[in-house]
């Protein structure tokens, strides 16, 4: 048994949670790159449908009444799970290399758009009506390489919510398309009953390390953390385009 890769897994895991429990998302930013670089893509977007359906589903409960408007929530979650079974096929059908610089090439965009338009603004009424083509393509990326950030996180910051509206509009977003990505993914093959054990598994430190979160975003400021996570993801992102190309 690889325990070093396990234990990293599982750190990956919980920084994952540290994050979401601080921001409300990017979960997947940092555990699914990670596991990918450890495992591979298809290993690493099974293991974290269970603890994303379950922690999303949660916090998406827990702050429903800060939903904006039902339009750009739910109209944006629909059409992200649409995306995310095309993109759920293109994992299944796409080979092992492709999807790792996938990964990092998805990672790359979302730190240049974030370095490149922090203040990126959308107003209520324009970010409804594209609520629906940004939840599509932010499903295609989900179910084909386990992160959407490049689309729905930057989206959703440029509507430039309060943190409470942010969580209860991408909790939606991320459970809709586990929703989807669970069953497909299990038809096809990539959800084994050996990765849905472990999948059941990465709940714990996923979830366990959501209150430290919570806790730290009361001391940390938001643009610390935010340069804090993109040098992370930068190195993992580096690391991955090494692995395939070397």
């Amino acid at each position: 048994m690889d325990w070093t890769g396990i234990l990293l897994g599982a750190l990956g895991l919980a920084l994952g949670g540290v994050l979401k429990g601080a921001t409300g998302a990017g979960a997947p930013i940092l555990a699914v790159p990670l596991l990918a670089m450890l495992y591979d893509v298809p290993l690493a977007v099974a293991i974290f449908t269970l603890p994303s359906l379950m922690a999303n589903t949660w916090q998406g409960w827990r702050f429903r009444r800060h939903q904006l408007t039902p339009g750009l929530t739910w109209g944006f979650a629909l059409a992200g799970a649409a995306g995310a079974g095309v993109g759920s096929a293109m994992l299944v059908g796409l080979p092992s290399d492709a999807l790792l610089l996938g990964v990092a090439g998805t990672v790359f965009l979302y730190i240049g758009f974030r370095l490149a338009r922090p203040d990126w603004a959308l107003g209520l009424g324009l970010a409804t009506r594209l609520a629906a083509p940004a939840g599509f393509a932010g499903g295609i990326l989900q179910g084909a390489v386990g992160v959407s950030a490049p689309v729905s996180i930057t989206f959703l910051n440029a509507v430039q919510m309060e943190r409470a509206a942010f969580i209860a509009t991408i909790s939606v977003f991320f459970a809709a398309m586990s929703m989807v990505q669970i069953p497909l993914l299990a038809a096809w093959g990539v959800l084994t009953p050996t990765r849905a054990l472990l999948s059941a598994a990465a709940i714990l430190p996923l979830v366990a390390a959501m209150p430290l979160g919570n806790y730290l975003a009361r001391f940390i400021a938001k643009e610390t953390f935010d340069r804090l996570i993109l040098v992370l993801l930068a190195l993992i992102a580096l690391r991955l385009v090494l692995s395939v190309t070397l």
